[in-house]
């Protein structure tokens, strides 16, 4: 199978055709590489009835059972039907392993392999791109019209509308991640609930706002195992009118650019060239910090993070009375795997 070629990556993602069982996704949008794996490896599910099992598989579980991810790819579910394995390349998933699995021949499972920025010369890169059964998609960083689509289908599922001028604002403040742009404008649509029409002021309120740097201090604290000073910096936080909502937003937008660094370091990139790649720039009082943190956390660690705070960010949103305790539990747990990371 030929290329998938960037401008017709959204349509492929939506719906691979059905020759095709095997997929890297890869680019300098991380964010939108995650996102993209994710829509795929659940399109391939829905090829089966019931839907097929997606399982993920990561460098660290290759640590004991360095052969499992071939195994899972040439094996069969107990009960029938499909199986799809959705993995990330990194020390361990890389290009040797994979040639390995395609010089196999097609395997009767699914997979979906997330990648970094490769070049057209890398050879995962040419593995997918050769294989008949297999497609390699680009993802890169969205334009203005891109974000501004992005913005008016989020603020249409939520109930707002955006004025002309609010839109430009917007877009002009959100960054070449695809996931932290989603989470400003989600934390868009949580500032203006219970009003339909969204003004230039309202993003301007909080979309990049200095209070973020503000947040991102407690996060920071909680993503070094400094649980104390994280839940005391929140208090105050609270008690100066932040929304606990805020913090849970800047949680996940922090812990995203955490493991897009990691990632990016993981597939090859040194840190300083990866932080200069992250949008938003990184702002010079927290580079130390995100350096230190970056080397201390590991890519399934940040994984399980980042899926443990978007977890808390939906409950919150289904139970505001309780939006408090959600914080402050997060807060205390990630402080505790920030400490086991470096044990």
């Amino acid at each position: 199978m030929v290329a998938v070629r960037a401008a017709n990556a959204a349509k492929f993602t939506s719906a691979p055709p059905a020759t095709c069982s095997a997929v890297l996704v890869f680019g300098t949008d991380d964010g939108l590489v995650s996102e993209r794996a994710k829509q795929i490896a659940d399109a391939f599910s829905r090829r089966d009835d019931p839907p097929a099992e997606i399982i993920r598989i990561e460098d660290t579980d290759l640590d004991g059972e360095p052969d499992r991810l071939v195994i899972e790819l040439q094996t069969m579910p107990m009960f029938g039907g499909a199986k799809v394995v959705r993995s990330t390349m990194g020390r361990r998933v890389n290009g040797a392993m994979l040639k390995q699995i395609f010089e196999a021949g097609q395997p009767p499972s699914l997979l979906v392999v997330e990648g970094g920025n490769l070049k057209p010369s890398d050879a995962a890169r040419k593995l997918f791109e050769g294989a008949a059964w297999a497609a390699a998609v680009p993802c890169y960083a969205d334009t203005e019209r891109d974000l501004a689509a992005i913005a008016n289908e989020m603020m249409q599922e939520a109930g707002r509308t955006l004025e002309a001028d609010a839109r430009v604002v917007l877009v002009e403040r959100l960054g070449a991640d695809r996931a932290l742009s989603r989470g400003e404008i989600e934390k868009l649509i949580l500032y203006t609930e219970g009003r339909d029409m969204v003004t230039a002021d309202d993003v301007r309120a909080v979309v990049g706002d200095a209070s973020d740097f503000k947040m991102d201090e407690i996060v920071s604290a909680a993503a070094n195992g400094n649980g104390a000073a994280a839940l005391k910096d929140f208090d105050r936080a609270c008690a100066a009118g932040d929304s606990p909502q805020t913090l849970l937003l800047a949680m996940q937008r922090y812990f995203i650019r955490l493991h897009r660094l990691r990632s990016a370091i993981d597939g090859g990139s040194s840190l300083d060239d990866a932080m200069r790649r992250l949008r938003p720039p990184v702002h010079f009082s927290q580079k130390d910090a995100l350096s230190a943190q970056c080397r201390s956390w590991s890519l399934v660690g940040l994984s399980r993070a980042v899926a443990r705070i978007s977890a808390a960010v939906k409950n919150a949103r289904l139970n505001s009375d309780v939006e408090a305790p959600l914080a402050e539990r997060l807060l205390i747990d990630l402080a505790a795997q920030a400490r086991a990371q470096r044990r």
